[in-house]
């Protein structure tokens, strides 16, 4: 008998099935081997295919989702849901709550303030470097109320922030041309050895101050 007709080693046929299931059984067997399993590339946040991101956010219990967001927003959507879900009314669900929309966190507790806060208060601050809109602020608004503990009152205010290199540069070009001529003092002569020297020492201090907002 030829290894393609040899009954299939593992099987969920029972042992009493017919020569016509076993072969049915070892034809998709045949035809699965063929198959390039898609785990764990499919379920891994940064390398699943787009399409596939709002069923694995579905997958991991995601309850904000915007279909027109970013692909970079929702890929991080995805890998901060079980993170923040495990760690719901922590400082870290806070922040990653304000990550998962592409905005910095600044996190502060009530007794991390000074005078301290209201027990059990926090102070979130959401910086973003991208433009900003109503609709990313109700959002926001959504993914802390998920994040955060029933006992727990949030402060939110939102900053935008800009980041740079400042280039500071400054050149001075300074000379002088200084002739001197012999004396000459008729029927005088003189001999001997000449000497000449010059010397300069120039001293310039520029303060360049930045102008104000």
């Amino acid at each position: 008998m030829s290894d393609d007709l040899e009954p299939v080693r593992h099987t969920l046929l029972p042992a009493n099935r017919s020569p016509l299931e076993t072969a049915i059984d070892l034809g998709f067997a045949k035809l699965l081997e063929r198959i390039d399993p898609p785990f764990p590339e499919l379920m891994d946040p940064q390398r699943t295919p787009v399409d596939f991101l709002p069923y694995l956010a579905a997958d991991r219990g995601v309850s904000e989702w915007s279909p027109t967001a970013p692909e970079a927003e929702k890929r991080l959507t995805v890998a901060l849901a079980w993170p923040t879900k495990r760690q719901a009314g922590t400082r870290a669900a806070l922040e990653n709550a304000v990550k998962g929309l592409q905005l910095v966190p600044e996190v502060t507790a009530w007794f991390e303030q000074t005078p301290p806060g209201p027990p059990y208060s926090f102070t979130v601050r959401a910086f973003s470097q991208l433009p900003y809109s109503e609709e990313i602020d109700e959002r926001l608004d959504r993914r802390l109320a998920d994040a955060r503990s029933e006992r727990d009152t949030l402060s939110v205010s939102v900053g935008l922030s800009a980041f740079g290199t400042h280039y500071i540069g400054a050149a001075t070009v300074c000379g002088e041309l200084t002739t001197i001529y012999p004396i000459v003092i008729e029927g005088a002569e003189a001999s001997g050895e000449s000497f000449r020297g010059a010397g300069l020492y120039l001293v310039e201090t520029t303060t360049i101050y930045p102008q104000g907002s």
